[in-house]
């Protein structure tokens, strides 16, 4: 390295490039600065507070945000409805593109799927949907398709077939006690309370 390059480089004179480095704006130092009192948040409010700038992303104020407030349906038991119980049901996507990963002539079933990691798990029912090309043979078994990913692999010279959807996930059976199941004593004979009392 020539002796030139050796002085000027050293670690006294390292610095940053020129223009790439500002200080810090210094806030709360007295009115002369400029940015003095309130610290250029104005007055009052909830973004003058400390953390107002760390709010998740979707927070209106704490009002009803505009997530939750569309996409309402009426009536408690439709597949769409707000409430999230065993009506709203939902389906894991798969496209015919994907399929072109797999070898001519293979049978194509949930459980590879799964296995090419194109679906997570047994949960919700797979569904072939139509996106991308498809030019292999292929006997694709699923629980749904969509008109165009059908015509997409029987144009292919492939088939489909259906199978039947798992359970959705819903709450279970309710246990309940035997004595619940349990006949109801037979009430007294009112000719045998009689006689007993004329014995009596």
């Amino acid at each position: 390295m020539p002796d030139e390059a050796r002085e000027g480089l050293a670690l006294h004179t390292l610095a940053p490039a020129e223009g790439s480095h500002r200080e810090r704006k210094r806030v709360g130092r007295g009115a002369g600065s400029g940015s003095g009192k309130t610290s250029g948040r104005g007055q009052k409010g909830q973004k003058s507070r400390s953390g107002s700038h760390r709010m998740r992303a979707g927070f209106e104020g704490g009002q009803m945000p505009v997530y939750m407030r569309l996409g309402k349906l009426r009536g408690p038991n439709h597949k769409k409805s707000m409430p999230m119980g065993p009506f709203r049901t939902s389906t894991s996507p798969v496209n015919v593109g994907s399929l072109e990963r797999f070898d001519e002539g293979v049978e194509v079933t949930p459980e590879l799927l799964r296995a090419a990691g194109l679906v997570k798990g047994p949960r919700h029912p797979v569904k072939i949907l139509g996106a991308g090309t498809l030019s292999k043979r292929l006997t694709v078994r699923a629980h749904g398709f969509s008109a165009r990913a059908r015509e997409a692999i029987e144009g292919a010279g492939g088939s489909v077939e259906l199978v039947d959807a798992p359970p959705e996930p819903g709450p279970g059976p309710v246990d309940v006690p035997d004595t619940f199941l349990a006949a109801p004593p037979a009430p007294p004979d009112a000719d045998a309370a009689a006689a007993a009392e004329d014995e009596g």
